[in-house]
């Protein structure tokens, strides 16, 4: 356990709780280590995928922070560890990690989504945050025998932070299986956070968010998800397990 930070098993699988206000100094600390580090915002759906594949277990066990985005795992910290964790919105999350980056004036390098979505990010990052130096971009739809020289273009580039969006074969597992080809430095996962960035995409409001609605708005717009309250359900029963058998 870090001084800012305490890292808990939430149905083993691994949780940071950290304050918002110590995230700084914690980017900082992970910069500064000279190594590759994994960022990882894990949703309800992750963690119950964390605990059935291998793959993706090995990711979250292996990342540097893991930062939850879901209400529910707010609330089953604290049903079964009485600990009180800090919640993320994933689009503030993103820019308050940029806000860091710049204020330093370190590097990024985008990768993943369409190309005019891509080129429009950097875009508006620039203009955003004017200080942060974009070292490189390539969207995601690229081939398999291009992958050897876009990881060597990243490497050389070395940014501070690898935004990786969708488009990328194997998605975020990509991060994991070419860990060790990419540079030093932070690499996070960002979903369609590209396209929230150009306004393809709404993100909830922070009213909605709070109240742990957010999903709702995804199921309309995909009414599959409605079925996602199954696995809630039974998120909820392994609570209930856990707790009463103390595992």
């Amino acid at each position: 356990m870090d001084a800012v930070r305490e890292r808990v098993d939430l149905l083993k699988v691994p949780l940071d709780i950290l304050p918002q206000d110590s995230l700084d100094s914690v980017i900082f600390e992970l910069l500064a280590s000279g190594k590759g580090r994994n960022i990882v915002l894990l949703s309800l759906r992750d963690l119950l995928r964390a605990r059935r594949s291998g793959e993706y277990r090995s990711y979250i066990l292996d990342a540097s922070l893991v930062i939850p985005i879901s209400k529910s795992l707010v609330s089953g910290v604290k049903f079964l560890a009485g600990k009180k964790a800090v919640r993320y919105m994933p689009f503030d999350f993103v820019v308050h990690l940029l806000t860091i980056l710049e204020e330093r004036e370190f590097t990024l390098y985008l990768i993943g989504g369409k190309r005019q979505v891509l080129k429009k990010t950097e875009k508006n990052i620039r203009q955003t945050f004017p200080r942060l130096r974009v070292v490189g971009r390539y969207p995601g739809a690229f081939r398999r025998q291009e992958e050897a020289a876009i990881l060597e273009a990243i490497r050389k580039a070395g940014p501070s932070l690898l935004l990786v969006g969708r488009g990328i074969r194997g998605g975020e597992h990509w991060i994991a299986r070419n860990s060790g080809r990419l540079n030093q430095g932070l690499r996070l996962w960002c979903s369609d956070l590209f396209d929230v960035f150009v306004e393809r995409k709404r993100r909830p409001s922070r009213r909605t968010f709070d109240r742990g609605f957010e999903w709702l708005g995804y199921c309309f717009q995909n009414p599959l998800k409605f079925f996602r309250i199954f696995p809630y359900f039974y998120y909820k029963l392994l609570l209930i397990v856990y707790r009463l058998f103390k595992r």
